[in-house]
């Protein structure tokens, strides 16, 4: 692609309003339908009184616990909470007892009207008060408990050590637009326009509850507006759609209010995370433990693999984590950008801060001296690693060299302070399948899956079909989000471009393959693709030589996935894959008031071969603000005594707004990873999200001296700082 990118070719479609989501698709006849949740933690349902709902003006039914056919169970995942029906027994609050169907939505707001009593209520047992327990079942990210060496000798013989916990924040997704589904059935198949990150996820998991073949259940969405992580699985507002539509012989359509998408379509869990390290008198390391306790529910045992990335990330010969979880009363959590790597990074690279305070050397110096050359606890090599490069750049962009002793930085009332961290994520891989068609006028459409949901996919199928076909890009058009289409795994993970990326690659060379008796020639490289010309390289146009071959139109399917070796979630079982960024805030807090401000941050990353520049620099931009927010705003308050989140609203739920956010320069470093994928091309939709909270943290402790290790850091936090 050349140095620019192309513009979102799904643009003028949502400025025009023609781009329709899950909950604009009209359908004729439809029945609305609206939840009643139950405000209670934990008890059971004894008595629901319908009736006056049930006469109001418009109401169709209302169904409670019983009133359906039972569904066999299933895991989490694929479904985002194991308690999908209408039940007796509450195990959180929000819990959806009953759903009252009419012919408007205004009408189906009779819900308000329905009355329940509880019995055996107790309170909420908050995050901090149940037991830490080992989380059942596998989880694809490793083992709940690593080591390689031993860390006990390590920490034992080091000159210097570090021994901190720190904590994050329950947070929610909050996309713009509310989870929303239309289901329909005829006879016995079910067709489901929803919100979704997956349609082939959603497709499966449908199909499984009500005993039908996959292929008897239809998913359609083309469009999402935010998802986050929380479209990711099948969460019960889709299933209750689908049931009741069953039930009525009527299509039925549910959207969540904000308040339910507090508890209805998952949430990233706090942490409490504990790091423990070791290094000589010359800053090498010599022992690292990682250890992370996350808010659970008791509904799938939903694991935040916080030390994650401590397995890769620096040398030392010995490293040891351990994940533990907490059964909990509230509903269950869910991925949430960036998994895993986004709260655990704020915990290790807050200490490896320490670290280089305490042995007095440069923090990004301490870094680069721990630089491993092979997996740390793998003994792999890694398929690229220019995490280096990424330090000495961002360094040199940000003006390192300038940073002065801590809180020796000042502007008037203004303490000034500059913090970085290290920003890395796992590389999950997965199949993904696209369909080409190469008409007579030589326009091309690429056919596909996946769902557009904010990150410009589409823009990136154009430019990866007119690259390898040597074609403009505004030759090449995209249909996409129907589980009728070939499959995408979803868009999710990080994973899309590399996996989709590589499947239009291959149905383009296979298009070449048919047009040249010879083999299609590979006309993607490392380097910049076409920019808008027209014509291959010997003038002809693919109208030309779909007219030499004395054809009228091509078709062919092109398909990727991960190597057959491939362990879960496409991990090599011959390199280490992963993405890394070097992060560098500068931030000024007010002496008096406790104000914090970040009027710049700049991120240099390796992230694979980037495709389409434009999107790229607009993701890792949207991501280091959701680190923004991480860092200083984001927090859902859990009320013990409620047994529920306190705000369930954007008023209470802080964001970030432009206001907050000062000047992002993001960059990328040269990463063509042909390891990873066939394109070159890794994950960067979560890169941008991790390091931006330690970095901020990093960078108030330079400011005033004051170390901050729970997230978000409250104006309270930075009060009394002295003169």
């Amino acid at each position: 692609m050349n140095g620019v990118g192309l513009r979102r070719v799904d643009g003028p479609a949502k400025l025009s309003g023609a781009a329709h989501y899950a909950g604009d698709v009209p359908s004729a006849g439809a029945l609305f339908a609206v939840l009643v949740s139950s405000s209670v933690p934990v008890g059971r349902l004894v008595e629901l009184d319908r009736g006056e709902a049930a006469r109001a003006p418009g109401v169709f039914r209302v169904f409670g616990p019983g009133d359906l056919p039972p569904l066999p169970p299933l895991p989490s995942p694929p479904l985002g909470h194991e308690v999908i029906e209408l039940q007796e027994r509450i195990s959180y609050e929000g819990q959806p007892i009953a759903v009252v169907l009419a012919e408007t939505l205004q009408q189906a707001h009779a819900a308000s009207q329905v009355r329940a009593s509880y019995a055996d209520r107790t309170d909420a047992v908050p995050f901090g008060n149940a037991p830490e327990v080992v989380p059942q079942g596998g989880h694809v990210l490793g083992a709940t408990d690593e080591a390689t060496g031993d860390v006990a000798a390590g920490l034992a013989a080091a000159a210097v050590r570090v021994d901190e916990a720190y904590t994050t924040a329950d947070r929610h997704h909050n996309p713009i637009e509310p989870p929303a589904t239309l289901a329909e059935w005829d006879g016995d198949q079910l067709t489901v326009h929803s919100s979704v990150q997956s349609a082939v996820i959603a497709q499966q998991t449908l199909a499984a509850l009500f005993g039908i073949p996959p292929e008897q259940v239809r998913v359609v969405c083309p469009f999402v507006g935010g998802g986050f992580g929380c479209k990711g699985y099948v969460w019960p507002p889709q299933v209750l759609a689908a049931a009741a539509a069953r039930d009525t012989g009527r299509a039925v359509k549910l959207v969540l209010t904000r308040a339910q998408m507090f508890t209805l379509c998952g949430y990233q869990p706090a942490t409490r995370q504990r790091v423990e390290l070791g290094a000589t008198s010359d800053g090498r390391l010599t022992a690292l433990r990682h250890s992370s306790v996350n808010a659970s529910s008791r509904a799938g045992d939903y694991v935040e693999h916080a030390p994650h990335s401590t397995t890769w990330l620096y040398d030392s010969p010995a490293i040891e984590t351990h994940v533990r979880i907490e059964r909990l009363d509230r509903a269950a959590p869910t991925p949430m950008r960036a998994p895993h790597e986004g709260p655990g990074m704020f915990a290790l690279e807050s200490a490896m801060d320490e670290l280089a305070h305490r042995l007095d050397v440069d923090p990004v110096e301490l870094r680069i001296r721990n630089e491993p050359e092979v997996d740390p606890s793998t003994g792999l090599p890694f398929s690229t690693r220019p995490l280096v490069e990424c330090l000495r750049q961002g360094a040199a962009r940000f003006g390192w060299a300038g940073r002065g002793p801590v809180r020796s930085m000042r502007d008037g009332n203004d303490l000034i302070g500059w913090g970085m961290a290290v920003a890395t994520m796992d590389t999950f891989r997965s199949p993904s399948s696209a369909r080409m068609h190469l008409d007579a006028d030589g326009h091309v459409t690429v056919t596909t899956g996946m769902q557009e949901i904010g990150t410009g996919l589409p823009a990136m199928v154009v430019s990866v079909a007119a690259e390898t076909l040597g074609c403009r890009p505004e030759d090449v058009s995209v249909r996409h989000g129907d589980s009728e289409f070939p499959t995408h795994t979803g868009t999710m993970g990080s994973m899309s471009a590399m996996n989709l990326g590589s499947a239009v690659r291959a149905a383009a060379q296979e298009i070449l393959g048919k047009l040249d008796a010879g083999g299609a020639t590979d006309t993607l490289d490392a380097g910049d693709g076409p920019s808008g010309a027209g014509p291959s390289g010997d003038g002809r146009t693919l109208a030309d030589r779909l007219a030499e071959a004395g054809l009228t139109e091509l078709e062919a399917e092109g398909r990727w996935a991960p190597e057959e070796s491939a362990g879960p979630i496409g991990r090599s079982a011959h390199y280490s894959i992963h993405t890394y960024g070097a992060v560098f805030a500068e931030v000024r807090v007010d002496v008096d008031l406790g104000l914090l401000r970040m009027p710049r941050l700049v991120g240099v990353y390796a992230a694979g071969r980037i495709l389409n520049p434009l999107a790229a620099h607009s993701q890792m931009s949207g991501g280091a603000i959701w680190g923004y927010g991480q860092a200083v705003l984001e927090q859902s308050v859990f009320e013990p005594n409620l047994g529920r989140f306190l705000a369930k609203n954007l008023a209470g739920y802080i964001v970030p707004v432009n206001a907050d956010i000062g000047e992002i320069d993001v960059s990328f470093v040269d990463d063509d990873d042909r390891r990873a994928s066939a394109i070159g091309a890794k994950g960067i939709g979560e890169l941008g999200a991790v390091g931006v909270s330690a970095a901020i943290a990093n960078a108030v402790f330079h400011a005033t001296g004051r170390r901050i290790r729970a997230l978000p850091i409250r104006i309270h936090d930075l009060l009394d700082l002295g003169g």
